[in-house]
């Protein structure tokens, strides 16, 4: 699915304002290997349950860093069993429990924290990536969360050249809640990101 950027744009302004399905059933049409990922943080249960309903057996890709809260934990086994998700689990190499005897989770002004993030996010991303090889990446990105999210759409390309989707992208909270409790379906509101820290701030994976 080779798109110009200009293909881009004319798409985006098209799929503004229609339903995050029919996003997805476009998509899913033209794709040979679709991907959808998640960290189960709030409000990714909307592209969860909207992609399973276009394609049920589509792989998840979760990127467990090991640093998830109790609740984010049992938050995702909940969705596992009840959409019934092709989960594809991938964590670091190192576990949390020997990082954080060798460094523990340095700050953001801290050197070590690259490495941090490089060991508990992006090397299990990119094998991830590098095992499925995606031409379609369904994520629950929107506006307004980052700077950098700010400059992307629905449909985006990623470094790679993997078409990223975002169906729900200019969806606000209050929409998706309406989403959500149309669907009764549960969120999270305890997640922990321990490469973000603010909120804010782009986690990696996109840039």
């Amino acid at each position: 699915m080779a798109f110009t950027e200009e293909q881009l744009h004319k798409l985006n302004l098209q799929f503004k304002g229609i339903p995050p399905a029919e996003i997805i059933s476009w998509a899913i049409q033209y794709a040979e290997r679709p991907v959808v990922t998640t960290n189960f943080r709030p409000y990714e249960v909307a592209i969860l349950n909207a992609v399973t309903e276009v394609d049920a057996d589509i792989p998840v890709i979760w990127c467990d860093t090991g640093y998830n809260t109790p609740h984010t934990y049992r938050h995702a086994e909940e969705l596992i069993d009840r959409l019934h998700l092709n989960i594809k689990l991938y964590v670091p190499k190192q576990t949390s429990a020997h990082r954080d005897a060798i460094m523990g989770i340095p700050g953001i002004d801290d050197p070590r924290h690259a490495l941090f993030t490089e060991q508990v996010k992006l090397e299990p991303f990119k094998r991830a990536m590098n095992e499925h090889r995606p031409d379609v990446w369904f994520t629950n990105l929107r506006k307004g969360q980052t700077a950098l999210r700010d400059s992307l759409d629905i449909l985006s390309l990623s470094r790679d050249g993997v078409l990223k989707v975002s169906p729900f992208y200019h969806y606000s909270d209050i929409q998706l809640d309406g989403y959500l409790n149309l669907r009764n379906l549960p969120n999270e509101h305890k997640y922990f990101d321990p490469t973000k820290v603010l909120e804010h701030r782009e986690c990696g994976l996109h840039t």
